[in-house]
């Protein structure tokens, strides 16, 4: 019986469950304490106002404008809508992290078919891409900075608060992540 509780405290202690913090790390708790951590360099909760402002320029593809609710960003992004339809007024959880592995490890660039869990297993569209345009414009109180994203030719602008394109380098790789709440 010694044996048998030994075991059983032993597999307990050995099963993961993953969970969410609320300052924008992602990580793998075992018996509450974080194994893995995966840091993101931003997220929030958009509300998409408009859908493609200046015409539809393309047929699986829309323009979203939106706003996030926490940091008051504004974003413009182009999403593929034949595999992601999108509305107005809908909200989504938009992130944008560097890697998709749990352990917080650089991503090598390629996709791997292991079977392995990532932080794209929380999230319903994914793209990957590059920065290429860190830019501000205004003066004083109202300085607002501008990021530029090229995901494969699917363009994103983020808008708003300096502070959160400090955490951003040019030619970075990233990761956008989405999913409707």
């Amino acid at each position: 019986r010694e044996r048998e509780r030994e075991r059983e405290t032993k597999s307990a202690s050995n099963s993961a469950v993953a969970a969410e913090t609320p300052a924008g790390a992602h990580c793998l708790l075992r018996d509450n304490f974080a194994l893995r951590m995966v840091e993101t360099l931003f997220e929030d909760i958009f509300k998409v106002d408009q859908l493609d402002p200046d015409g539809k320029k393309f047929d699986k593809v829309s323009r979203i404008e939106a706003r996030s609710e926490q940091f008051d960003m504004y974003m413009q992004l182009d999403v593929n809508t034949e595999i992601y339809p999108i509305q107005v007024g809908e909200k989504f959880m938009m992130v944008l992290a560097s890697t998709l592995n749990l352990d917080g490890t650089p991503d090598t660039g390629y996709f791997t078919q292991g079977g392995r869990k990532s932080l794209a297993d929380k999230f319903e569209y994914v793209m990957h891409g590059k920065l290429y345009r860190i830019s501000e414009e205004g003066s004083g109180p109202k300085v607002k900075a501008d990021l530029y994203v090229s995901f494969g030719g699917l363009l994103m602008m983020l808008k708003g608060d300096p502070s959160i394109s400090a955490k951003f380098e040019l030619d970075q790789r990233l990761f956008i992540l989405m999913r409707k709440v």
